[in-house]
């Protein structure tokens, strides 16, 4: 059995999220405590006390979110799991994907922190609220939403951000240019169109200010060879050194998100199990959905880290 461990993204943060995996394992509260330090902030009690739109904000999810898998990481790691030895593979979900190179020992706790603070703050303050947009399309398959956007973009930005599978597609941009593309995809036969309540028009063309923002932060951070491969977002494809790995996470903020196509190369190349660590299950319900071959499963509670360990 070949294994893959992905990473949650953006959305799936919750309030109370890691709580009880910090009250379970001395190794999980030590990450918080860790990523505490290393932002200067106690972003667990925001986490675990709230309120849920100051931790809703990108600069606190991301970091709080790469924070609950790492936790969960360690609960396994303190009862015997060792990533190197039983995992082929790491995947994120655009954040998730920081997350994924911690894991893999690629980047310590506390620089992923830093630069997921860095990163949601840039990706904020990239555009001014109200200018983008991103709306979910439901019901059209890829090259439809492609020609969609192309008709829309005018002398703005429309484009696919997130191939989630299952059907759906995230497309990002100009808020004008988005909402017309989100009417145009219902005349032509999306189940559902419907605009999503996020506060930029992440992966699209107007998050450059934010990708030049994050090369020269990853420029400055040590990167090292992860233990296992990483699949990047922007290329659904195995990658393992330092300089690539650092290109594709700057291309990653216009980048597109390809999911379905992550999920998909796993069942192509003998991943016959993968497993969401962190926050939520929106990744494990997006893989049974992508490819049913798969297992997929979610470790984010200390039942759920006790249950994988005794197999």
């Amino acid at each position: 059995m070949s294994i893959a461990f992905t990473f949650p993204g953006q959305g799936s943060q919750a309030v109370g999220m890691g709580r009880d995996l910090a009250e379970a394992f001395p190794e999980a509260k030590a990450v918080f405590d860790e990523v505490d330090d290393a932002l200067g902030q106690d972003l667990s009690a925001l986490m675990w006390g709230g309120p849920e739109e100051e931790l809703t904000l990108t600069a606190n999810a991301q970091p709080a979110l790469m924070a609950v898998s790492l936790a969960a990481l360690r609960a396994l790691e303190a009862g015997g799991f060792s990533l190197p030895d039983k995992v082929a593979y790491v995947a994120g979900h655009s954040l998730g994907e920081y997350s994924a190179l911690a894991a893999a020992g690629a980047l310590s706790v506390g620089d992923t922190a830093r630069l997921l603070r860095t990163r949601g703050n840039a990706m904020q303050e990239a555009v001014p609220v109200g200018e983008g947009a991103m709306a979910a399309i439901i019901g059209l398959d890829e090259a439809d939403v492609e020609t969609v956007c192309g008709e829309c973009a005018g002398d703005g930005v429309c484009q696919i951000a997130n191939d989630n599978g299952g059907g759906q597609l995230v497309i990002s941009g100009t808020r004008a240019n988005v909402e017309r593309a989100a009417a145009l995809a219902g005349e032509k036969g999306a189940r559902r169109a419907l605009l999503l309540p996020v506060s930029a028009p992440f992966h699209s063309a107007l998050m450059q200010p934010a990708a030049d923002i994050m090369e020269r932060a990853l420029g400055a951070v040590d990167l090292q060879p992860p233990a296992v491969p990483l699949v990047a977002n922007v290329l659904a494809g195995p990658v393992s050194t330092p300089a690539e790995i650092k290109d594709l996470l700057v291309r990653q903020v216009t980048g597109r998100v390809r999911w379905s196509e992550t999920v998909s190369w796993f069942a192509a190349n003998g991943v016959t199990e993968i497993c969401e660590i962190g926050a939520g299950k929106v990744l494990t319900g997006l893989a049974r959905r992508i490819d049913r071959s798969l297992t997929a499963k979610a470790i984010n509670t200390p039942q759920d880290v006790e249950s994988y360990l005794q197999g």
